[in-house]
């Protein structure tokens, strides 16, 4: 079929982090991202992309992980002036989220704050399910990817000749706390899809909040802590929903009576960004699921409960490091290459009393990955900011937290759509994950680039 769209991988084409797709029609440089690498990924310098930031005229953006944003400060840096497309969600969280990536660089404070505040004035906000046209007969759509709050995923058209691309952004499991599951995927000439779990398969969901209150209870009983490495959007809201439902869903507590125990342990948010992004999440509670929308209205906030403390300031977390649990603290980065985290980890992971709890993908040569691999071995240890640390704390991954969806998610929503796409291109993945959804796919009758 004659189409008017070239598609460029800038980032993200053959690994997880980075994302950056430019497409080209009618006359028109369109950015599908500007994501940040992280751990070993790698991404092309803006020095070798096809076009200069100035001669690009829209980006959209279907979340606003750093994987998928992290890079725009960059691009308006050097001349981009168009405009950033966005859902009304990732409009609200876009600014505090690059605010936060930003004082962890060696920008300026006052060239930092120069750049997002024309971040902000080029971003613009939409609603989901609503076709909005842009220049030269093309139009785009942003449905629901049931990733994190605002997550989307694109569906770019022309007119004449009709054509289109569908980019999946990331994709999200069902039955995510807060969030409405993934729409349905409309027909397409490409999809382009993330294949970040394309070759496994996830714990089941269903009883996930049992599961998280069993290690937790198992891991405070010798008066330890329990490090949760979360990332402050989507993941941090997500376990403060069911650890609320663990302090007052009273089937769980007729079902699991140690609860009574977890019940009385501080949960710690040791996360500024986390903070302020709960706070933006619990504002935009009309993009919520049935049944947290239920929840607020029956007077239980999702996001809140008993023993729930926030640590805002710096001089909190220097006396959390020194106090003694038993305690639960969530904390960024969710791979820990920085933030608060990482002195919690120093401070704690020799100590056999303690735990890590991983509820998310840890990238290739990230200090999660590292502590995943090496825990339990013998001489197992992790380098967190030049220092060697010997792995003593015991080490839990809940897959079933997962913020992507699994193989079996991935090929049921493109099984979803009303017709097979012309071709689909797998990106958003490690190669071994590609293979294995590629071959899935290959072997329904799907064309997989």
């Amino acid at each position: 079929m004659l189409t008017p769209f070239k598609l460029t991988h800038l980032g993200g084409e053959s690994c997880v982090t980075g994302s950056c797709h430019l497409v080209q029609a009618n006359g028109l440089n369109i950015l599908v991202d500007c994501g940040m690498v992280q751990g070993g990924d790698r991404a092309l310098s803006l020095d070798d992309w096809p076009v200069r930031p100035p001669q690009i005229h829209y980006i959209l953006l279907t979340h606003t992980h750093i994987d998928h944003i992290g890079r725009l400060p960059e691009l308006v840096r050097r001349g981009f002036r168009g405009e950033i497309l966005a859902t009304h969600p990732t409009k609200a969280l876009l600014i505090p989220m690059l605010h936060d990536a930003l004082s962890f660089s060696d920008w300026g404070e006052e060239e930092a704050t120069a750049v997002i505040r024309k971040i902000d004035e080029l971003s613009w906000g939409f609603e989901y399910g609503e076709p909005f046209a842009l220049k030269n007969g093309l139009r785009f759509t942003f449905s629901r990817a049931g990733h994190i709050l605002g997550s989307a995923f694109v569906h770019l058209e022309s007119e004449s000749p009709h054509s289109s691309i569908l980019f999946s952004g990331d994709l999200g499991a069902k039955d995510t706390p807060l969030l409405p599951d993934p729409d349905l995927p409309p027909a397409c000439d490409l999809l382009v899809l993330e294949s970040t779990y394309g070759d496994r398969f996830h714990e089941s969901r269903s009883d996930r909040v049992e599961r998280l209150g069993q290690v937790l209870v198992r891991a405070v009983s010798d008066g330890g802590k329990v490090f949760i490495p979360a990332f402050a959007l989507g993941r941090v809201q997500e376990l403060l929903y069911e650890l609320n439902q663990l302090h007052t869903n009273e089937v769980l507590k007729d079902k699991f009576p140690q609860l009574a125990k977890l019940q009385r342990i501080p949960v710690m948010v040791d996360s500024p960004l986390g903070l302020e992004l709960t706070k933006i999440a619990s504002n935009l509670s009309e993009y919520w699921d049935r049944e947290a929308k239920a929840q607020l209205r029956q007077g239980d906030h999702p996001l809140n409960f008993n023993h729930l403390y926030a640590v805002a300031n710096h001089k909190d977390h220097l006396k959390l490091l020194e106090s003694p649990g038993p305690m639960v603290i969530l904390a960024g980065s969710g791979m820990c290459t920085g933030g608060r985290i990482v002195d919690h980890l120093k401070a704690g992971i020799e100590d056999p009393r303690n735990d890590i709890v991983f509820v998310g993908y840890q990238a290739h040569g990230t200090p999660g990955r590292y502590i995943q691999e090496y825990a339990g071995k013998p001489g197992g240890y992790v380098e967190l900011e030049g220092e060697r640390c010997s792995l003593g704390a015991r080490i839990h991954v809940l897959g079933g937290y997962s913020a992507h969806a699994d193989q079996k998610e991935l090929i049921e929503w493109v099984q979803s759509m009303p017709e097979k796409p012309g071709s689909i291109k797998l990106v958003h993945g490690e190669a071994g994950a590609r293979k294995v959804l590629g071959d899935d796919l290959r072997s329904r009758g799907y064309e997989v680039a």
